[in-house]
């Protein structure tokens, strides 16, 4: 079956997890180049883009609803073995056993996981596209905490995430992976609308009360956007807030955007129950025992 999840430029840590931690928990040969089965894992990705000859099998996946249309998931083509969370059952009409969790608990699983980074205290993690638009670097070095961009290898960000005391992450993923690693989070609301659902999707199929934070933009393109929601991200958005005329303008932003990041620093952290967080790793687990059963000592039954 071929391994299919969404491929960022730049890369993305969420998605980028896909790329190696399938092939710690199943057997080898399993993943491989066959298009006629596609195994879909970390991300929001039960979409309505996939062929429709092929089967589609999905572990830990989910829809977020303003990326594609709801796809036909009931047309033979789909196998679920378990989704993200109670919103993508009840928006898909799938079974509410199903809602175990994000794919990205599985880390868990794995005991070979990168050491976790040393001294960090508090550390932020901003959604990649705000990576691009936004000046969240320079926001925590004025702020005095950690920055992890991710963007970065996803080895590199998992060892940040298991070493720190407390992320703040507008990244959903930063969350769901902190969670996993029994790391303390503080969610962000996310700039853009369009990635809010999914957090309280996957937030409900851990018993998780969400409530998310608010930061001040980092600069001016991205107070524009967070005020008109346009989000402009090319040239002349650049060349507007870059200019020598607005330098002053993003540097007091800079500082606003600092100090609410500080502020965010002295909120009182969320964390999955550790009988949760256990519950659903070993229902995922179970899960992955019993898809390996399915694929890989028996025939595949290909759509008719």
């Amino acid at each position: 079956m071929k391994l299919t999840y969404f491929e960022g430029n730049p890369p993305n840590f969420g998605d980028e997890l896909n790329a190696w931690m399938w092939h710690e928990l199943l057997p080898p040969g399993l993943l491989d180049d066959d298009r006629r089965v596609l195994f879909l894992g970390i991300g929001s990705i039960i979409q309505d883009i996939y062929p429709r000859d092929a089967l589609k099998v999905v572990v830990g996946s989910g829809f977020a609803g303003a990326y594609s249309r709801i796809p036909e998931v009931h047309d033979g083509t789909w196998d679920f073995r378990f989704v993200r969370g109670p919103e993508t059952c009840r928006m898909l009409g799938l079974p509410p056993k199903l809602a175990i969790s994000d794919a990205a608990i599985l880390l868990r699983a794995i005991d070979n996981l990168p050491a976790p980074t040393e001294g960090i205290s508090t550390a932020f993690m901003p959604h990649y596209e705000s990576v691009e638009r936004g000046n969240w670097k320079r926001v925590c070095d004025q702020a005095g905490i950690h920055f992890i961009d991710p963007t970065r290898p996803s080895r590199e960000v998992l060892a940040d995430l298991r070493g720190a005391e407390l992320v703040i992450t507008e990244a959903m993923h930063g969350a769901i992976v902190s969670d996993a690693m029994r790391t303390p989070w503080i969610g962000i609301r996310t700039m853009h609308h369009v990635h809010r659902m999914k957090w309280y999707d996957w937030a409900a199929s851990l018993g998780i009360r969400y409530s998310a934070a608010t930061l001040t933009p980092s600069n001016g393109r991205e107070m524009w956007a967070y005020h008109t929601g346009r989000w402009g991200s090319g040239r002349g958005a650049r060349a507007v807030f870059g200019s020598l005329a607005f330098r002053p303008v993003n540097a007091a932003i800079l500082r606003a955007s600092a100090s609410s990041l500080r502020r965010v620093a002295t909120f009182e952290p969320q964390l999955s129950r550790d009988d949760a967080i256990e519950s659903a790793t070993d229902q995922a687990v179970s899960a992955i025992d019993r898809l390996v059963a399915d694929y890989a000592l028996r025939p595949v039954a290909f759509p008719a």
